[in-house]
């Protein structure tokens, strides 16, 4: 059987039940593809200060005197803001409407940027950070939407959501080359600044060009939902950010470990008594569909860390400044705009197992490789790794998208979509959460703006093996996902569920 297209690796595709109907006038050829630009570009600048930031670490730490633990929030927050609302702010455009909400998110977007730029302390700039995300949280998703309901033709949906999906790992992959760049330039605050032309812009192109939508149908809030997917999440990062600060054993630590639990087993019963579920329970019945949420997870936590690690690595330890740091990144971006179209085309021919086991592999191999950083390291030995890591990312995002919506009906293909989808970045969150509290002990022992060759810099590379031991334990249970959630057992389970979807709906319409 021919698998399902894949579904591009950010944002939510917003399913043909609340999907609005074809407009009267439909936008011509040329205003089409303007309209899709305007949102890869508006969705290329939420997704790129995911990684892009990496970079500004350094610089951020050195002036706003943070310590290893304000460096991890200054990147979780971003992305476990993102994770919590992403299915919630797709829903809320398909009910208010999908352009006044992608304005509205440009508006906040861009708000939040001004605030990281101006940033005195890091703790606002933290704070920034989060209300910067609440933005983003309202252009990934509903960009897509905007995409899927202004080219009406399939075929010719197909190749503009597919451009769309393309521009996620790019921009990801290629953050940290223009965060080195901005560094450099204008100081970590560009980093920030850089957004505010490009959001103008965007909301002019928006208001002008873009027509309004809504869904026929759009889902039920679900706050209960919600609130207990916020804690499971906040509290896990938190405890794992804090804990080495505060205490494994802190009260504070034990709580938040607790309420994270609590939460998890919460949503196992809450979420069976809401007609429109946030997390829809049926979904978890389909092992294509957990395996795909876990792999997004664990992709992602995979890449962030490394990002994390190695960008301190490269400016801190071999004392590269932050264009050069992201210049030996360059490869990782290259990659994925290479391969992705590849690893698509391999989803759409032969499904979606092979591109995985070669993400799965090729992590593995890459963090077996860093094992042998040192301080003095070959670069070049150095930068083969990062090609690894480049084929890794390349091939991980198709295959991912098209399993969690493997065998699904196309009425809840969106929202398989949209919670992979926040599975990366909760992900994201994990995994610099994990690799600061790795290597933030030896951090601390590292002078900034100092090119460290001794015990210290040693000691930095010692720790962060702890790091890229967790890359190939990830890569090798990510090539395992990958035949287990391909196999005629796991399709079995996805058809089944599928089948419970078709009658649940075939039900209510009656």
């Amino acid at each position: 059987m021919r698998a399902p297209s894949p579904i591009p690796s950010s944002g939510t595709p917003t399913p043909p039940m609340v999907r609005a109907a074809r407009p009267a006038t439909e936008p011509s050829r040329g205003r089409r593809v303007l309209i899709r630009a305007i949102c890869c570009v508006s969705m290329i600048v939420v997704v790129m200060d995911l990684s892009i930031v990496n970079v500004a670490l350094p610089d951020i730490r050195r002036e706003l005197h943070a310590t290893a633990t304000g460096l991890q929030w200054t990147v979780d927050a971003y992305a476990l803001v993102l994770a919590v609302f992403l299915v919630l702010s797709g829903s809320l455009a398909d009910r208010f409407g999908r352009r006044r909400m992608f304005v509205i998110g440009l508006v906040i977007f861009g708000l939040g940027s001004l605030a990281c730029g101006l940033a005195p302390t890091i703790g606002c700039l933290v704070a920034a950070r989060a209300g910067q995300a609440v933005g983003g949280t309202m252009l990934n998703p509903v960009a897509l939407a905007i995409v899927a309901n202004t080219f009406t033709d399939q075929r010719e949906r197909g190749r503009a959501i597919g451009v769309f999906g393309s521009m996620s790992g790019v921009a990801l992959a290629l953050g940290p080359v223009l965060g080195g760049v901005l560094v450099d330039a204008a100081g970590w605050r560009g980093v920030f600044m850089v957004n505010l032309p490009i959001v103008a812009l965007a909301v002019v192109l928006v208001t002008v060009f873009v027509p309004e939508s809504r869904a026929a149908r759009a889902r039920r809030f679900d706050p209960a939902g919600q609130l207990l997917v916020a804690v499971l999440l906040g509290g896990a990062v938190f405890a794992v950010i804090e804990g080495g600060s505060l205490g494994w054993t802190s009260p504070a630590i034990l709580a938040a470990a607790a309420a994270s639990v609590t939460s998890a087993i919460a949503l196992v019963f809450v979420e069976r008594r809401v007609r429109d579920p946030l997390l829809e329970p049926r979904l978890f019945r389909s092992v294509p569909f957990v395996s795909a949420l876990v792999m997004a997870i664990l992709a992602l936590c995979g890449f962030q860390a490394f990002l994390f690690v190695i960008t301190l690595y490269l400016q801190t330890v071999r004392g590269l400044p932050a264009w050069s740091a992201g210049l030996c990144l360059l490869p990782i971006g290259v990659l994925v705009l290479a391969l992705s179209p590849i690893s698509g085309r391999m989803v759409g021919a032969r499904g979606p197992r092979h591109p995985l086991l070669i993400a799965g592999l090729a992590l593995a191999v890459a963090g077996i490789a860093l094992l042998w950083a040192t301080p003095t390291t070959w670069m070049p030995a150095l930068l083969a790794a990062f090609l690894l890591v480049g084929v890794f990312l390349g091939f991980a995002n198709p295959p991912i998208s098209n399993t969690a919506v493997s065998g699904m009906p196309r009425s809840m293909a969106g929202l398989a979509a949209s919670l992979a989808s926040a599975g990366r970045q909760a992900g994201t969150a994990l995994g610099v959460a994990i690799a600061g509290v790795v290597v933030g002990p030896s951090l601390g022992i590292l002078s900034t703006g100092i090119h460290h060759t001794g015990a210290e810099a040693a000691a930095f590379t010692d720790a962060a093996r702890g790091v890229w031991w967790m890359l190939a334990s990830l890569g090798i249970t990510l090539a395992v996902l990958a035949v287990l959630s391909t196999g005629r057992w796991a399709q079995a389970t996805a058809r089944l569920a599928a089948a419970e979807f078709e009658h649940q709906t075939a039900k209510g319409d009656r």
